[in-house]
């Protein structure tokens, strides 16, 4: 006899006294799901994974039919909570889908971790080291990792980085990982990431409002993203050699803080006029990504909690992807329906690089109006469009609307959802220069 709650999914609509619309019912030691249209399995089994979690069952038994390896996933992601720290059950599968579930459940555990820890304990350092440890426990003979912090930044010309974190009593810092599972040292670079990791955001001097700054523990979810998406990969083989670059900072007030007006040269010429450091993500990644570009990587991804317009767009249900390559932005989408992670492309053309005009600099880093005014989210992108290769060729910016919530939803806890890990990962093992 067992002792956990049974979770079986039903065809049936709920007995009459549950009620026409019911999701759930239930008997003696069982909770049936009720879902009488397969094609929303998957919603209404996370739906049904948050209610059971809200209404603090400990660790429930998935049982029975129609439990496929997506549904039992969908569960999980609405089970999972800063507070529920209990796995389900699975329910009878193949040792593969076993492994790969139980796969995901850790790795989007630390991501979720990572995100939801409070600015106290999770520091720019401790970000970066927790991302090192993280890849080097799943196969330490391959991997190899610096950490370059404070004005140690400036003497390899990471000014953005330098610029956003100098602020702080805890200095910014760079994590520069190398993933090399062939062991040969000339091997090329197949794929580079590059990850947001700002681990407070109060704006700076563009400082942001009480309410708007609440969340912004949750600023580094990029750098949490790819971080994970390589952990996950890694556990499904990956046989490619990857660079992991996770520019981390906290964006603070304080006499030693970036100021507006500020200009900032990067390496690769461009200045860039510092009018909004509440737009300091870009900053940052500017820097990850001319690193990036220097490995010679055909496959260059970005991951981060970049703007607020690019939530307004798409709400809480995508995240938005930019790329000036097309096909590589079609090819990313497809991977994020075969993974049940939602994606939108949202615009970005080369003129987008001269939406933040600037009369002193080659470019501002915002425009000086509320939230960056009109087309916001393309604009920034086209601002990081400046750092890799004339064309954009072999670049994809992700900007995480769907990353991080405000306050529980039907299908969500609040805090980080870790959603886009899954669909980076298939990237960096599915993707070839030929197959876009």
């Amino acid at each position: 006899m067992k002792s956990s709650l049974i979770v079986q999914i039903s065809r049936d609509n709920a007995p009459e006294q549950w009620g026409e619309k019911a999701l759930t019912s239930a008997s003696a030691g069982c909770i049936s799901i009720h879902i009488t249209d397969p094609s929303k399995q998957l919603m209404m089994v996370q739906k049904a994974g948050r209610q059971l979690a809200a209404s603090g069952v400990p660790s429930p038994q998935l049982d029975g039919e129609y439990w496929d390896i997506e549904s039992q996933w969908a569960f999980a992601q609405g089970f999972m909570s800063p507070l529920q720290k209990t796995v389900p059950q699975w329910a009878a599968c193949s040792a593969d889908d076993l492994i790969e579930l139980e796969n995901r459940h850790k790795v989007i555990s630390w991501v979720r971790a990572q995100v939801n820890a409070t600015p106290e304990d999770l520091t720019p350092i401790d970000l970066a080291t927790n991302a090192a440890e993280l890849i080097k426990s799943l196969k330490p003979e391959a991997v190899s990792y610096e950490l370059i912090s404070g004005d140690d930044l400036l003497t390899e010309g990471l000014v953005g980085i330098h610029g956003v974190g100098r602020g702080s009593v805890n200095p910014p810092v760079l994590l520069r990982l190398d993933y090399n599972p062939t062991g040969d040292a000339s091997k090329e670079v197949d794929v580079a990431l590059v990850g947001k990791g700002i681990t407070f955001d109060s704006g700076g001097y563009s400082i942001k409002s009480s309410e708007g700054m609440l969340m912004m523990k949750m600023d580094m979810g990029g750098a949490a993203h790819v971080t994970g998406a390589l952990a996950l990969a890694i556990n499904r083989g990956l046989d490619k050699r990857v660079s992991l670059l996770l520019c981390c900072a906290e964006n603070m007030v304080s006499s030693h803080a970036y100021r507006l007006g500020d200009i900032l040269t990067y390496p690769n010429g461009t200045s860039v006029e510092v009018v909004n450091t509440d737009a300091e993500g870009r900053l940052v990644l500017a820097d990850g990504l001319l690193q990036a570009t220097a490995t010679g990587a055909p496959l260059i991804i970005d991951a981060a909690t970049l703007t607020g317009a690019a939530h307004v767009a798409l709400g809480n249900e995508y995240n938005a992807v930019f790329a000036l390559d097309k096909p590589l932005s079609d090819y990313a989408i497809s991977l994020g329906v075969e993974e049940n992670e939602p994606h939108w492309a949202l615009p970005l053309e080369k003129f987008h690089q001269e939406k933040c005009p600037s009369p002193y600099a080659d470019t501002a880093n915002s425009r000086a109006m509320k939230g960056g005014g009109a087309g916001g989210a393309s604009n920034a992108a086209g601002f990081l469009s400046r750092f890799v290769n004339e064309g954009g060729n072999g670049w994809l910016h992700f900007d995480l609307a769907g990353a991080i919530m405000s306050n529980d939803t039907s299908l969500w806890s609040a805090g980080g959802t870790a959603m886009g890990v899954r669909t980076i990962a298939r990237l960096m093992s599915d993707f070839t220069p030929s197959v876009k």
